[in-house]
């Protein structure tokens, strides 16, 4: 996304650490500032959102070469609203608060690496909103693996209706229509 010198590219990473999470793993829980980002090198991390019920909403999914965090949280400082969860073994780079003040403080392109990371998410919540009102099922279903290409074959098919906003039983006739 940006130039990035050797040294530069060398100084942040010491600042970041791997991880591995297991399949259901959580990476980050709702009513906690979040203060670090991940990065995903392999693997798909499910974004949900309790309603009042408490029934969990898939809002998003992130696989591989994405960043992903409660944003807009992690900008304010506020406690979460989301839960994120590892839906398949998954390996991230592990970005602390630390490590991105210091790329926008000390990294030539720093501050352009986070605004096209905020663009590219902005673009996404907004596609998502219309998506999600312009659109009917069958239309959102039928373009589910544009946004994530193999989703089908990665996760399980009540996590799929959900992110669609519909019911598993729902989603079992639009596949039959398909």
């Amino acid at each position: 996304m940006i130039h990035i010198s050797d040294e530069e590219f060398e100084q942040f990473v010491a600042q970041t650490c791997a991880r591995t999470y297991r399949r259901q793993e959580i990476l980050s829980v709702p009513d906690v500032v979040p203060n670090e980002l991940f990065f995903i090198w392999k693997g798909l991390i499910r974004v949900m959102i309790p309603d009042q019920a408490g029934f969990d909403h898939t809002i998003h999914f992130a696989l591989e070469n994405q960043f992903i965090a409660d944003y807009s949280s992690f900008l304010q400082h506020q406690p979460s609203l989301y839960t994120l969860q590892a839906v398949e073994e998954t390996q991230v780079v592990v970005l602390p608060r630390s490590a991105i003040e210091w790329g926008y403080l000390h990294m030539q392109e720093g501050q352009k690496l986070g605004r096209l990371i905020a663009e590219f998410y902005f673009i996404y919540q907004d596609n998502r909103i219309k998506n999600m009102y312009a659109r009917t099922p069958k239309q959102r279903y039928d373009s589910i693996t544009d946004v994530f290409p193999n989703i089908h074959n990665r996760v399980p098919q009540h996590m799929i209706a959900s992110y669609l906003g519909i019911t598993p039983v729902h989603l079992s006739r639009l596949k039959k229509q398909s």
